[in-house]
């Protein structure tokens, strides 16, 4: 099985794994990490049994997760895992959480996959293979496109918490995008990038982002048709901040953001 398919497989897996806790106040302890930002373990489980699998048919490969020691590799690829992305979403019973898988070969991107369990959908991609989304309702993948909107104020911007834009110092950057495009809400995470990937959002963007948040995100947007990018334009998933688009409408953006 190649990675690609491997990466689909276990992504699954794992957030089979995490429907177990979901919406179970009573027997999911939600813990705080340093940063402050919550843990449960339905987080620790899902990522043991992607890294064990991982362990399992590749394990000359790296790794690195959100919740564990990264693991050095010798084969020049690495999976960045995130096994709850949006944990705050899921500790509320809220079914907009991910698991996160990307996929890098010598340092570049190369696929991967955003799966949504409660929702029973994924989105995945190749470089050159295009993007695809898998959902009940399909009897087989369909293209993921992002959209055609061409007009900000037209666009739908996501986000996933307001909050974090007080926490970087740009505030300002919110509401100047917010008063531009015709509708803004929190659908966040990487379900925002999600709904960016499958045409049912325009914008999404995070001033605060993790590199296991972004693993996956870069290969997608572009396989659908779009782009990622730091705040600054850069197309990386390491910029500690995160811009996705439907591609036209990704200059403009990063324009309004970035005024002073």
């Amino acid at each position: 099985m190649n990675r690609l398919e491997f990466a689909k497989k276990i992504a699954r897996e794992a957030g089979e794994l995490t429907l177990r806790y979901f919406y179970d106040p009573e027997h999911v302890t939600v813990e705080r990490k340093t940063d402050e930002s919550p843990v449960t373990i339905a987080d620790r489980e899902a990522e043991k049994l992607l890294r064990k699998r991982l362990e399992e048919q590749f394990p000359d490969d790296a790794v690195l997760g959100e919740e564990f020691p990264d693991r050095e590799g010798n084969s020049g690829f690495r999976w960045i895992l995130d096994p709850i992305d949006g944990t705050k979403s899921f500790i509320h019973g809220v079914p907009i959480y991910s698991t996160l898988i990307g996929l890098e070969q010598n340092g570049t991107n190369i696929g991967g996959v955003i799966a949504v369990p409660a929702l029973s959908e994924l989105v995945w991609a190749g470089r050159g293979l295009g993007a695809w989304h898998e959902a009940a309702r399909f009897n087989k993948p369909v293209p993921a496109k992002v959209s055609n909107c061409q007009k900000i104020s037209e666009a739908l911007f996501l986000t996933s918490e307001v909050l974090t834009f007080d926490k970087s110092g740009r505030r300002d950057s919110y509401k100047r995008l917010e008063r531009s495009v015709r509708l803004t809400r929190t659908w966040g995470d990487a379900y925002g990038y999600f709904l960016v990937a499958t045409g049912r959002a325009d914008i999404m963007v995070d001033p605060m982002l993790s590199d296991w948040d972004a693993g996956p995100l870069l290969v997608i947007l572009e396989e659908a048709g779009g782009r990622f990018s730091d705040w600054k334009g850069n197309a990386t998933i390491f910029g500690k901040e995160g811009v996705g688009s439907n591609g036209f409408l990704h200059d403009n953006v990063l324009r309004i953001l970035n005024e002073t």
